[in-house]
């Protein structure tokens, strides 16, 4: 059974910095596409970095490049996104997904963990 379980968000202030996991488990990562994706609130949720599982490719979007880094550990069977420079516009509810395309088109992920929350404030 495939499962995504994130976990690391929580309340920082503005130019702090958090590392988001999310665990998997009932599949390979690197025989899947991932992405972490956010919903802010009264937002569509979007794409915020994708990561080429056979590749190892990275996408980001234009709104968090160069304060986003997203990776994996296959030891640990783990997806990883760091966050750095935190600003008031990344507080959002952030979640993984993994397909069989590297794709901004959340229809393209077939598995999505439940979500961990990311609130910036001072």
């Amino acid at each position: 059974q495939v499962q995504l379980v994130e976990s690391g968000g929580g309340l920082v202030q503005p130019g702090g910095f958090l590392r988001l996991s999310c665990a998997a488990s009932g599949f390979t990562l690197d025989d899947y596409d991932m992405g972490w994706f956010r919903q802010a609130p009264g937002k569509k949720r979007e794409g915020v970095a994708l990561l080429s599982g056979s590749e190892g490719s990275t996408f980001y979007a234009d709104s968090v490049k160069g304060r986003f880094g997203i990776f994996t550990d296959n030891d640990k069977h783990t997806l990883y996104l760091q966050i750095y420079s935190l600003k008031h516009e990344d507080t959002a509810a952030y979640y993984c997904a993994a397909g069989k395309f590297v794709s901004w088109d959340q229809k393209d992920y077939d598995y999505w963990g439940q979500g961990t929350q990311v609130t910036v404030s001072s």
